[in-house]
């Protein structure tokens, strides 16, 4: 008779189930979400599904076999369109914190959908094996889930919070400065420095500044 796992019915364990099924349903349903809800949400979810992964107690695989997966390609790529929809002009980012950086001295274009959609694929074939409520494979499952954490998706997680953070936080700064490039085509000063201006519109932000004789 197989040995039965005590580890899942462990809190920590039980805690990061709620968090990583809450993550999948958030990632399901954000399909009509607002960028800045999006973004806003992902924020406050990713931190606390890291710590949650980070306190998992450590155990060992019981099955011969590894359990089957849930996500298959098609359900990964729906997903990930959908994030990069969301995300638009946001979703690039520039990332020197991957192992490909040891073969270049450029950043890599990285998308925030792709990592996200990553972390779903690994917490989703989680999730669902876990709730089939199969002692063995919910153990061995978790121990899977485990591994990807520390060899790929925290990672990945910590990689795409710092994006998101950079989305939320500075998005402001790069829509007053488009605002400002817009302000200054439609200036007739033609090249000439503010402190000069010769134009006559009245319209011309360059009014409000003040003028050297």
């Amino acid at each position: 008779m197989k040995k039965e796992s005590q580890v899942i019915f462990d809190r920590n364990v039980v805690e990061f189930v709620t968090v990583a099924a809450e993550f999948c349903k958030f990632l399901e349903q954000a399909e009509t979400m607002k960028r800045d809800i999006f973004v806003d949400t992902s924020l406050k979810i990713l931190p606390l599904l890291y710590l949650k992964a980070a306190m998992l107690p450590e155990t060992e695989m019981i099955g011969d076999e590894a359990p089957e997966s849930y996500v298959t390609e098609e359900t990964y790529e729906v997903l990930r369109i959908n994030l990069a929809g969301i995300l638009a002009d946001k979703d690039d980012y520039l990332d020197v914190f991957i192992q490909d950086m040891v073969y270049s001295d450029q950043p890599i274009k990285k998308n925030i959908s792709e990592d996200l959609a990553d972390i779903y694929q690994a917490i989703k074939d989680f999730i669902f094996v876990f709730q089939l409520g199969l002692n063995e494979t919910m153990n061995d499952s978790l121990v899977i889930c485990q591994e990807q954490f520390r060899e790929y998706w925290g990672q990945t997680l910590v990689n795409t919070l710092r994006a998101l953070h950079d989305v939320k936080y500075h998005q402001s700064d790069d829509e007053e400065t488009e605002d400002e490039d817009f302000d200054d085509d439609e200036c007739d000063c033609d090249g000439h420095h503010h402190d000069h201006c010769d134009c006559d519109d009245d319209d011309c932000h360059c009014h409000g500044h003040h003028h050297h004789e």
